[in-house]
């Protein structure tokens, strides 16, 4: 990864933050995306060395292509990108469910994913080279109760993916996701609308992932050799068998 570009969304939080972190020890040269200003400057601080600011909401599709638009010259020359930002908002069977929650996760998860997506490549195509990995979820290939809005969202990430693989492929640019399990991060919390006791609930008894081990992961893909792609992979807590049959403590 030594003087790698990498682009990642969502990068104030969670797996975002870890995977800045993890990358710019690797030697990645890193570009933060995020809606919070402060949070970004505070991980660029922690990360030391130049790194470059994008301050944007991914659902905002001109606000996506104009940040883009702002780099300096040889910062648009991006080698990974990381589709990290993305949503989740209530949990609640279909009949009863907010459309304003069904609205933020769909317009965060699926078309601000593919705003950044179209935003990056024409470098990555005039260059005939580079990686996007995006992240997807183990909702994403099962559905359970109360997410089918969630779910959803999540399987249009593993089929764009797919589909973006496929057209991709003759340009020499590799496209993988990776779906974790539970990992404990502010995530629950959002879901929740900041209700931290309900938010706890979804990791009692159980070992989840940390953030830390899903950028681990993230690390792994991008570092194999370019002839390699990792294209698919699902990421587990060893007590968690699929989307919603869970081993847990008593």
């Amino acid at each position: 990864m030594k003087n790698k570009i990498v682009l990642i969304t969502g990068a104030t939080s969670g797996i975002g933050w870890a995977t800045a972190l993890t990358l710019a020890k690797a030697g990645a040269q890193l570009i933060l995306c995020g809606r919070r200003t402060e949070k970004l400057k505070a991980l660029a601080k922690e990360i030391g060395g130049t790194t470059q600011l994008l301050t944007f909401d991914v659902r905002d599709k001109d606000a996506v292509f104009k940040a883009i638009a702002s780099l300096p010259d040889p910062w648009k020359s991006i080698d990974l990108l990381v589709n990290n930002a993305g949503n989740a908002h209530g949990l609640d069977p279909v009949q009863t469910a907010s459309l304003e929650d069904w609205d933020a996760m769909i317009d965060g998860n699926v078309k601000g994913l593919m705003y950044v997506t179209k935003a990056v490549l024409p470098h990555m195509i005039a260059a005939k080279k580079g990686q996007i990995i995006n992240l997807g979820s183990i909702a994403g290939k099962e559905v359970y109760p109360n997410g089918s809005a969630y779910c959803s969202s999540k399987a249009a990430v593993d089929f764009f993916t797919r589909g973006l693989r496929i057209d991709l492929n003759p340009l020499g640019i590799r496209v993988g996701a990776i779906h974790p399990g539970l990992v404990e991060t502010e995530f629950s919390e959002i879901r929740f609308k900041g209700d931290q006791a309900r938010a706890k609930t979804v990791y009692d008894g159980i070992e989840a992932l940390t953030a830390e081990e899903v950028a681990d992961a993230i690390l792994y893909m991008a570092q194999v050799p370019e002839k390699v792609t990792i294209a698919d992979l699902v990421i587990l807590p060893t007590r968690q068998a699929n989307a919603y049959v869970n081993n847990r403590i008593n």
